[in-house]
């Protein structure tokens, strides 16, 4: 497994330590390597901790920007049929630098968009991905939910993460327990999804894509 986190909102001058924070709460999930990317005049940031499984090599990692850069990525997950779509885009063309099959799903997002793309990826994933051209940020995650993905409000910042471990280190994030997922977890013994035990903090369901630009961010969580 990997480690995914970030946010979107304003940024300050205590972003990209705030990034550091958020991905090493994750160091757990990805012994193998870590990186991050902030772009502070878009007010987007990704942090990844990498498990090595398909491409070990140096450009297996993330977060790993598409051929045409117009996407910015950070995966954790593996897609089944990566070797299958990575064909078809060859054969359309596209080269790859490397092996994984994060960059497979970069192409097909530069090459047929990502709800096509999504449709014909098969596997189990979680991902969040920048969009540099209509400044949105993309969260996704697989049919069945096999990978988690949290995300939640820190004042005006949208926070995301594999874990909510990752979200309480950002420092500007007071959590406080939401009393209606209290109750569910006493009648349920779990907090069902999309609900979390934090007020204003959800998790992402499976199969669902949510596209997030600085304008509903801002409104906070009501308007997810």
């Amino acid at each position: 497994m990997c480690g995914i986190t970030g946010f979107l909102g304003p940024s300050d001058t205590e972003s990209a330590a705030s990034l550091q924070c958020m991905t090493e709460s994750l160091a757990h999930r990805g012994p193998d390597d870590a990186d991050v990317w902030l772009d502070r005049d878009a007010g987007i940031a990704l942090g990844h901790r990498r498990l090595s499984i398909i491409d070990l090599s140096p450009e297996g990692r993330q977060p790993m920007h598409s051929h045409s850069q117009r996407y910015v990525i950070v995966f954790n997950g593996e897609i089944y049929n990566f070797k299958e779509l990575r064909a078809e885009l060859a054969s359309l063309g596209h080269r790859f630098r490397g092996h994984s099959d994060t960059e497979v799903l970069l192409a097909g997002f530069d090459t047929w968009g990502l709800e096509r793309t999504l449709e014909r990826a098969n596997g189990m994933f979680a991902f969040a991905v920048w969009d540099k051209t209509e400044r949105v940020l993309h969260l996704a995650r697989d049919r069945i939910g096999k990978k988690p993905l949290y995300y939640g409000w820190a004042d005006k910042t949208l926070l995301f993460g594999s874990e909510l471990k990752a979200l309480l280190a950002f420092p500007r994030f007071a959590p406080q327990v939401d009393r209606n997922s209290l109750a569910l977890f006493l009648r349920h013994n779990y907090v069902p999804a999309p609900w979390c035990i934090l007020r204003g903090v959800f998790k992402l369901l499976p199969g669902a894509v949510l596209s997030l630009t600085h304008d509903v961010v801002a409104r906070g969580p009501s308007q997810h």
